[in-house]
């Protein structure tokens, strides 16, 4: 189903002028999100939409992956980076065998990290004094 014209006007200005930590947690909903679409195609037999959405999943959680600084981000980037190749092989492994626990697994990696994410950002906006983060 193809959006009206201003809502995707609206998504291109939200993105665009979202903060990096704004931006961070906006692909980790998009991973969410279409993990559980994702789910919901293979449970309900429709193939080529489950390939897709496991493809759109698997891109974003390599754009993760690729924009991991781990000079800055020392032994915490390499963990991440263990978790995000974990998702992709498991994304990975329930496309090709059509397995839902393996989207559950990837969504349950995905959730937690979401969530750290969002209390990190709050404690950011905390100490910066509530200033848009």
């Amino acid at each position: 189903m193809k959006k009206p014209n201003g809502y995707n006007q609206y998504k291109k200005t939200s993105i665009t002028s979202a903060s990096r930590e704004q931006l961070l947690l906006m692909l980790y909903e998009g991973a969410i999100k279409f993990t559980k679409q994702a789910k919901m195609a293979m449970e309900e037999g429709k193939i080529p939409e489950k390939c897709e959405l496991i493809g759109r999943a698997f891109d974003i959680v390599m754009e993760l992956n690729n924009t991991l600084d781990h000079k800055v981000g020392g032994d915490l980037a390499a963990q991440l980076e263990q978790l995000y190749i974990y998702m992709t092989d498991e994304l990975t492994q329930a496309n090709i065998t059509n397995d839902p626990k393996r989207l559950d697994n990837v969504l349950g990696v995905l959730q937690t990290l979401y969530d750290g994410w969002v209390q990190a950002v709050e404690e950011l906006k905390k100490a910066s004094g509530g200033t848009n983060v």
